[in-house]
């Protein structure tokens, strides 16, 4: 059986693209740095899947270590890199350590893991890499200025290496979704903003759309029609129009 690792996977999209994969007759090695990790294999188990659950510290080379250890040296056949932090309001009024936290968990970590998993996949010849990158990755990020340019990071790297094994039988697929409806916005203090409070997206629906896309091979996946046009236009409105239109969405005390 094909083994997959999904990162992040305790809940929201990476415990929906863990159920993807199992429904996809994956075996699953799921991981977070929370003991809910533990309560999502089980309930993936109780579907048919057959799940390792692994609590570590995906900020860290020794957490993506100690992931990589309970591989037991099988092959992956699919990696789905989900791990991620958020962070609101203004930069100079944020903790530094827990800025670092989510540069090191969305890029260190993530970069550590794909490099690791990736080479043993050009190895052979196979596999396949989801990556979660963000619409925000389009928009300068003020009030979340750290995050969205990780994003922006994550959605560059994706492109890249993905033009770097285009000669491979490696997929890189990344997945961009907008606001979805996940803990995202509750820990990274983002509640007292529009956005916070807005509808947003079914996670369900997210992952299924992105695991779907990293099965077709394709390159990026923006889920939603409002999503698309929104990073339409991101892309041709000049940073400081769309600085100023994150700030509106962004902007503690506003929502």
């Amino acid at each position: 059986m094909a083994l997959a690792i999904v990162t992040g996977a305790s809940t929201g999209i990476g415990l929906e693209l863990a159920r993807q994969a199992a429904q996809h007759g994956y075996e699953l090695l799921i991981a977070a740095d929370e003991p809910e990790i533990e309560t999502a294999a089980t309930e993936l188990r109780a579907s048919g899947a057959k799940v390792e659950a692994v609590q570590a510290d995906l900020s860290t080379t020794e957490g993506v270590d100690k992931l990589l250890a309970a591989t037991k040296g099988r092959e992956v056949e699919a990696l789905l890199a989900n791990a991620g932090r958020g962070l609101g309001h203004a930069f100079l009024d944020q903790d530094f350590d827990r800025i670092r936290g989510v540069v090191d968990t969305n890029i260190t970590g993530t970069l550590y893991l794909i490099h690791k998993v990736g080479q043993g996949m050009r190895a052979r010849n196979a596999g396949r890499i989801l990556i979660t990158g963000s619409i925000a990755g389009f928009m300068p990020g003020s009030f979340q200025a750290v995050y969205n340019g990780t994003k922006a990071f994550l959605n560059s790297f994706s492109w890249a290496i993905r033009n770097e094994l285009k000669e491979t039988q490696v997929s890189v697929t990344c997945l961009m979704p907008g606001p979805t409806e996940t803990e995202f916005f509750e820990r990274g203090d983002l509640m007292d903003t529009p956005v916070g409070q807005q509808k947003k997206d079914d996670p369900a629906e997210v992952a299924k759309t992105g695991f779907a896309a990293m099965l077709r091979g394709d390159g990026d996946v923006v889920y939603g029609l409002k999503n698309k046009l929104q990073s339409a236009v991101a892309n041709v409105l000049p940073a400081a129009v769309t600085a100023q239109m994150h700030r509106g969405m962004a902007e503690p005390g506003k929502g």
